[in-house]
This record gives C-alpha cells, sequence and structure tokens, in this order.
C-alpha cells in the first residue's frame, strides 16, 4: 500500500472513494472522477487516502498513471474492498475511521474537501471563497435546486453520453450545454447588486456608455492578454474588477466619495444589469470547479470534430477562457491531464447570434402564482367525487416511552432547546418509535432519513440493539451532533451518512421520517417503495410541496381525476395554516387540508402495491404537524 507524503497524521483519517471505469484520450470516467480530482489538485489537497474503486473488470491502471500527476497518490480496490458503509452509497465517498461516518455524493465530497483544505491551511482564503456568499454554493440538493442538479447531475451525465456518442458519430449537442449558455446569459444577482449597478452605470456614463466586456462576445487573444494585466484599469468591466480583485486576495473596490446625484437618483429599473465572470456570477466558485473538466471535454470534442459550430457558445467560450486566468487553474488542470485549448480567433468575428436562447428550457425553478380563495370549493370538489377527510384510528394513543429510565444522552433534552419543546419532541418519538417497534424484527435495517440531529434514530437504536440504524442527512453540523450522542451512549448498532437520500443505495426494511419539509416526505416514501420497505412518515412544510423532476402532483389516480394540479396547491398552501396562534377554525380547515394531501400520498403508495394508514399523533398538541403517514408492502 502506498502511503501518502508530507501528510501530518490527524486525529481522524479520511478515505476518500472515487469511482473508475476508464480514460479516454486524457478524459477519466465517471466525469465526478475528473472533477474531485481537479478540486484536490486546485486545493493542493493531501490530507485523504485516495483510492480508486474500479467498476471494470479489466482495467489498465498505467493508462491512468500517464494522466495523473505523479505527485497523485492513489490505491486501486475493487467494490467489495469498499467499507460496508461506503457500499451502500453512491460514490464518491469520504470515510472517517472507524467505519461508521460517511459522506455522500458529488456536492457533499467537495464541499467537505474544500472545508478540510481550509482548516489545514487557513492563509489559503480562496479556498474558502470557493463556497460562495454565505458558503451555500451547491448546498441545496438536486432536488430543490434545479442549479444544483444542473451542475452536479445533469452536465457530468449529458456530457458522458456525449464523449461516448462522439467516438462513432458526430453526437448531438446536449441540451443541458444549452441550458448552461443561455443561463450565461441571464443578469447577475449578488447580495450588494444595487451598488454595484450604480456603479456600472457610472462607469459606462464616463466612457461614453461603451461597456468594455460586450455581451455575448468571447474574448479575442489580445483580449485576453489584457486580462492578465492590470485589472483596475477604467478599460476593464466593474465586474472583472470585481471578480479578479478578489481571486487576487484584495479587497473588493470600495466606493468613498458619494455617487453623484444623477447615479443615486437613477432608478432601479434603469440600472445596467451585472454580467457573468463564472458560473454563478462574479466570483469563482465550486460551480465553475465541477463544470471545467466537463466543459472542456465537450469543447475539446466540438474543436475535433464541428469546429463551426464553436460559434454557438460564446459566453461558454468566454467562460473557459476567462477559467484560465484564475491563479492555480491551468496548473491543477495539467495535473489531471487537462491542457487548455485556445480557440481560433473567428470565434468573435461575427456579431450574429446563432443560438435562439429564447427556445432553450430554462434553469431556474418557475414559482407557482399565488392563488386567491380559499380551499372550501375544491374540499367540496373532492367530497362530491368521494373523497373526504379521514383519519385511520391510532394504534396505541396512550403509550410512552419510559424516558426517565432511559440514559440522559437518549433524551431530546439534551440538545439545546426549551423543557417545552423538548417535551412536544418526546411526544412526537412516542407516536413514530411505537410503530416502527411494532414492525421491527432482528436484524433488520432501519433507517432515519432527514434525521437531522438523530433524535428518531438514536432512541431507536438504543432501544432495538438487534436492528442496525442508519441516520442520513445532508446537514453536516447536524449529523455531527447526532453522532457525539451516540458515542456518548456507545452505540455500535448505528451509521451516519452525510448526503442527499437519493445517494443512498442500501437495502433496508423500514424507512422513518419526522418532519420531512415538502418533498422530502415524497422522496422518502418513494424510496421505500423502491425497495419495498414499510415506511413511517411525519410530513412538514406542505407549503413546499411542487411539481419536481420526479414527482408530479397530486400523486395518485383518485385525486387526479378530480383535482388540477393548482387546485393541489390551496390544498398545500392552506395544509400549512395549523399553528396554535390561529383562529380554532382555521386551524380545524388547516387539518383537514393536511389530512387531505396525506390522502393523496396514501392513495399513490397503496395503487403501487401498499397498505397505508393516515394517523393523527396523539396528543395533537405535540406539533402543528401531526400527521403519520404509515405504509406496508402487502
Amino acid at each position: 500500500m502506498k502511503k501518502m507524503k508530507g501528510i501530518k497524521k490527524s486525529l481522524t483519517e479520511e478515505y476518500l472513494y472515487l469511482d473508475f471505469s476508464h480514460q479516454t484520450e486524457g478524459c477519466i470516467f465517471p466525469l465526478h472522477t475528473a472533477v474531485t480530482l481537479f478540486l484536490l489538485s486546485y486545493c493542493d489537497c493531501k490530507i485523504f487516502k485516495v483510492y480508486l474503486v474500479l467498476t471494470r473488470e479489466s482495467t489498465d491502471i498505467e493508462l491512468l498513471r500517464d494522466v495523473l500527476s505523479q505527485d497523485v497518490e492513489i490505491q486501486v480496490i475493487s467494490k467489495e474492498e469498499l467499507p460496508p458503509i461506503v457500499q451502500n452509497c453512491c460514490l464518491p465517498a469520504v470515510v472517517e475511521r472507524p467505519d461508521n461516518f460517511c459522506r455522500a455524493g458529488l456536492a457533499v465530497v467537495l464541499r467537505h474537501i474544500i472545508q478540510k483544505s481550509y482548516e489545514a491551511d487557513p492563509s489559503r482564503k480562496e479556498i474558502l471563497e470557493l463556497l460562495g456568499f454565505k458558503k451555500t454554493c451547491l448546498k441545496a440538493c438536486a432536488e430543490v435546486s434545479q442549479w444544483t442538479r444542473l451542475c452536479e447531475l445533469t452536465i457530468p451525465l449529458a456530457i458522458e453520453n456525449f464523449l461516448r456518442e462522439s467516438s462513432d458519430q458526430l453526437p448531438t449537442i446536449p441540451m443541458e450545454v444549452l441550458q448552461l449558455e443561455k443561463k450565461l446569459s441571464e443578469p447577475v444577482r449578488v447580495h450588494n447588486d444595487d451598488k454595484l449597478r450604480r456603479q456600472k452605470l457610472k462607469q459606462q456614463r464616463t466612457a461614453g456608455d461603451k461597456p468594455a466586456l460586450a455581451k455575448g462576445k468571447a474574448k479575442n487573444k489580445v483580449q485576453t492578454q489584457e486580462m492578465s494585466e492590470e485589472l483596475d484599469s477604467s478599460s476593464k468591466s466593474l465586474e472583472l474588477n470585481m471578480a479578479f480583485s478578489k481571486l487576487r486576495v484584495q479587497e473588493e473596490p470600495v466606493t468613498t466619495n458619494r455617487e453623484p446625484s444623477h447615479i443615486r437618483k437613477a432608478k432601479a429599473s434603469d440600472l445596467p444589469p451585472l454580467e457573468h465572470v463564472f458560473a454563478e456570477g462574479l466570483y469563482f466558485t465550486l460551480a465553475d470547479i465541477v463544470l471545467m473538466p466537463c466543459i472542456h471535454h465537450f469543447l475539446a470534442i466540438i474543436c475535433k470534430k464541428c469546429s463551426e459550430k464553436l460559434i454557438e457558445f460564446p459566453l461558454l467560450a468566454a467562460w473557459y477562457q476567462r477559467i484560465q486566468e484564475v491563479p492555480g487553474v491551468k496548473t491543477a488542470a495539467s495535473k489531471c491531464g487537462i491542457q487548455f485549448l485556445h480557440f481560433p480567433e473567428l470565434l468573435t468575428t461575427s456579431g450574429e447570434q446563432h443560438l435562439n436562447l429564447t427556445e432553450v428550457p430554462g434553469v431556474e425553478e418557475q414559482n407557482d402564482p399565488l392563488f386567491i380563495g380559499g380551499p372550501r370549493p375544491t374540499m367540496t370538489k373532492l367530497m362530491e367525487n368521494g373523497i373526504e377527510v379521514m383519519f385511520s384510528p391510532h394504534p396505541c394513543p396512550t403509550w410512552t416511552l419510559d424516558w426517565n429510565g432511559l440514559p440522559a444522552a437518549v433524551s431530546p433534552k439534551e440538545g439545546k432547546m426549551s423543557s417545552d419543546r423538548a417535551l412536544r419532541k418526546q411526544q412526537q418519538l412516542n407516536n413514530l418509535v411505537y410503530v416502527v417497534i411494532k414492525q421491527a424484527k432482528p436484524g433488520d435495517r432501519i433507517v432515519d432519513f432527514c434525521s437531522g440531529g438523530g433524535h428518531v434514530g438514536i432512541v431507536l437504536a438504543h432501544i432495538l440493539p438487534s436492528c442496525q440504524v442508519i441516520l442520513i442527512e445532508n446537514k453536516e453540523l447536524s449529523l455531527i451532533r447526532a453522532k457525539k450522542r451516540s458515542d456518548d451512549l456507545g452505540l455500535s448498532n448505528i451509521w451516519f451518512i452525510q448526503a442527499n437520500m437519493e445517494y443512498f443505495t442500501g437495502m433496508f426494511n423500514i424507512g422513518v421520517a419526522l418532519h420531512a419539509c415538502g418533498v422530502a416526505t415524497d422522496m422518502v416514501i418513494e424510496h421505500c417503495i423502491k425497495t419495498r420497505a414499510s415506511f413511517v412518515t411525519c410530513p412538514c412544510c406542505y407549503g413546499f410541496i411542487q411539481n419536481t423532476s420526479k414527482f408530479n402532483f397530486p400523486k395518485s389516480e383518485q385525486f387526479k381525476k378530480t383535482l388540477s394540479y393548482k387546485e393541489h396547491m390551496i390544498l398545500c398552501r392552506f395544509a400549512d395554516q395549523t399553528a396554535i396562534q390561529l383562529p380554532p377554525q382555521r386551524r380545524l380547515i388547516g387539518k383537514q387540508c393536511m389530512c387531505l394531501v396525506d390522502l393523496d400520498r396514501a392513495r399513490a403508495a397503496e395503487e403501487r402495491g401498499y397498505s397505508v394508514q393516515v394517523i393523527s399523533m396523539e396528543p395533537e398538541s405535540c406539533s402543528p404537524k401531526n400527521n403519520m403517514i404509515v405504509g406496508v408492502p402487502t
């Protein structure tokens, strides 16, 4: 086994596992692995032990060594040699020893690499800046954020397919690349948006209304050379000044003098839009790291097989050339076998717009319009079609755990919450735990989805020592708190996985989720149905329910025949109006709407071979969101 050189022994060793199928002409497959290796190189990160996991029986590793720099130390293993917790997850994945805490999925792993690299060398602030403003870059899961989905899933997959097809024929341009080109044409929104747009207006008027960075045009060689010179000259656009001053670890330009009156009084609608310098806007972020290897290999095929199509991607080409000016990017790329392309000047000679961006599907989510009117007409319509509010009886409304007899670390009171809230949390757990323990058998695997601080999973692991309990949560700090509580209890039958739930691929018997927000409840139920596992879910945030790439509402055939999507959204909107401070009649309508939304979920599961009940928790005061959906495969 190769030893990592020059690394201080950390208290917690971390192991990074990456898929490897093959490499062709310097491109490492899958692209998720190429992206991860590029980030490691850019951060000069040597704190992980890196393993490539073979996805084919016979792979010529020497070809890979020709691509990767000699200072990238790796070991090659088979899938069978992976730690058990990793065998249940999609790669890439990072594991801490002992092997019970895993981070899985591209965005989660990349964000972790950035955080660990910065902790190892806090002087490298440019690494932490990759996480963007408020450190939220690619933090939202792909099911919620279409931008995360585009970067993390659809572009890498589309370009992998494009590269495979290109070996035999001239491939079709992926729609996802067209979406990215359109995204780069949209105005940029930043936290100090108004201030920067007024600075840009002042700059344009000073320069005679001739902005330096023409929209939709890639830069020619002369312009590219100018970018590497002093970027604070008046000839450069405000966006470039802002972006590169930050990259050079300078403070953002600050206007100390008050803006002229005509600038201050300009209407917001008259201010010029900010244009993209990088993928998310003005600043170089993790999104650029993810996209760079993907777009590089896409452009390499375009240049080789159909260079005339380059002119259809002026914004991508400009972005690609700008990326090369970021300090450290060229060096990092070369270590990963990526040699940047140099485009012919013909790219910038035409002012024609060869791509009708209005015909390309949008990237941004479309908010549903606000609905006018209450839920009564919708509820009446359901009643006329034989669908009424109906709860199944609670199986044991008075049952409770012996909280006083349990170790302190099991109780929610150990968390940072008031005594009243801790009592309500105990009451919620009484309901879920009772249903689970009545179904669980020795040897069963129970998954606590959207586990948060582990209130459900830790109780189950303690009272069901013969079962394996897995906590899945995408918020790192919550999962770390849960692990600390578990360590205090000495639990040995529990795993912790920081990931979006779709990256968990293992088999299990029971899935449980307490207050999974919006469509997260539907994702949990779907995950359980695919595995033929029982589910015990308590939904939350009904107002966040909306159509996604995986789900359309209503879900069941019975509800689809009766309600439109907008009518279903009316139910969801009013289902959130169950707070204790609301008038009793309004809360009652909210509770009825909750039941109807959950009945739709129940009917959809029944159509797929489940016996499902919608139960109201006892006491109802334990939470404004007090429904349970309990499903068992028939």
